[in-house]
């Protein structure tokens, strides 16, 4: 099970998409729980992952490294901004297994949407690959200034071991797109540009770190994924500073979305519902986003159109699937090299 720990509800970044620190109606801006109770809750489960999240996690850098040191875990995942990475000691950012930064693609798409923070950013990324051995993902909001080709292969270039994106939709404040429909075209052919480049890296053996291919490939290659990818409501659960657990850690401000508390357990599953139950490409888009399932903001045509690049997505990699197998019949790949996420490392499968 994944276990998403609120460190705090506070942040130091206001991006244009997101607004910054969460509201103290939704949750208090700091813990109020003992630390014991979330150890004796997490430690039930011998598979455990934790992944620290806020907020902005690094601005309780050091109750991150207690938590750490109280709690056994199987595997410990960081997302973080990337501005606050030096106030961890190194001993414990080796301890985690993934950390995910988050970064828009090129200078100025980043500063655009999070202010001027790329350079700092980017800055303590190659501090961080001086040392760190585990898996360091670019963590994406694709919005409209977002080139996906461009911003990608600019991610890949920083020497990221893993992209991956989540479209900046449904959610989306009013007025920041102006046209989501002719940018959903423009993404489309750009899907279809990457995974054609992806693609012919594969057939000189090179696997490329693009997390929403790699984790299409695995459902038609290895299992179908979860319902939804991520496992919010079933195999994946958010914790918040005041101990509530939620299914999917964007809108505990929900009713249906709290599954328990730390005192209770968790007392339900939350499932994904039709359309999405039965839809075809349902063993591997899984629904995409509970919350995006559940809360149709844009309502039909802005769902149908978010299905659209998922639907997209999913063919463009079935029509790569033959390169796959040659390359690993000709012994360039192993299918163990196709196999990604290893783990639920809290990645978006399905953008």
């Amino acid at each position: 099970m994944l276990y998403i720990v609120f460190l705090t509800a506070r942040c130091n970044l206001k991006c244009k998409y997101c607004g910054g620190s969460i509201d103290e109606s939704i949750m208090p801006p700091e813990i109020t729980y003992d630390l014991e109770k979330l150890k004796e809750f997490v430690e039930r489960d011998e598979e455990a992952v934790i992944a620290f999240y806020g907020g902005e996690p690094l601005l309780r850098a050091s109750l991150m490294e207690e938590m750490i040191d109280l709690i056994k875990a199987k595997h410990y995942v960081l997302q973080t901004n990337g501005l606050l990475l030096k106030n961890v000691r190194r001993k414990y950012l080796k301890k985690l297994s993934t950390i995910l930064v988050s970064i828009d693609g090129v200078k100025e798409v980043n500063d655009f949407y999070k202010g001027e923070v790329y350079d700092r950013v980017v800055e303590n990324v190659r501090w961080l690959q001086k040392f760190y051995e585990g898996d360091l993902i670019a963590r994406m909001v694709a919005s409209e200034k977002t080139d996906i080709v461009r911003d990608v292969k600019h991610l890949l270039g920083l020497g990221f071991d893993h992209v991956h994106w989540q479209i900046n939709a449904v959610w989306s404040p009013e007025g920041l797109w102006k046209d989501f429909k002719s940018w959903v075209e423009r993404y489309n052919s750009g899907i279809s540009e990457l995974v054609r480049w992806w693609s012919e890296e594969v057939e000189k053996g090179n696997v490329l770190g693009i997390v929403p291919i790699l984790g299409v490939l695995r459902a038609f290659l290895f299992h179908p994924n979860p319902s939804p990818p991520c496992g919010a409501g079933k195999t994946a659960f958010a914790i918040t500073t005041d101990g509530r657990i939620t299914a999917c850690p964007v809108c505990a401000d929900f009713e249906w979305n709290v599954a328990g508390s730390l005192e209770e357990g968790i007392k339900k599953i939350v499932e994904i519902r039709e359309p999405c139950v039965s839809c075809e490409y349902g063993f591997i888009c899984g629904g995409r986003c509970l919350f995006f399932n559940r809360e149709w903001l844009w309502g039909r045509e802005g769902f149908e159109l978010v299905c659209k690049t998922c639907k997209h997505l999913i063919e463009e990699v079935r029509m790569a699937i033959p390169s796959v197998l040659r390359a690993v019949e000709e012994g360039l790949l192993e299918m163990r090299d196709l196999y990604y996420p290893p783990f639920n490392n809290t990645t978006e499968i399905i953008p």
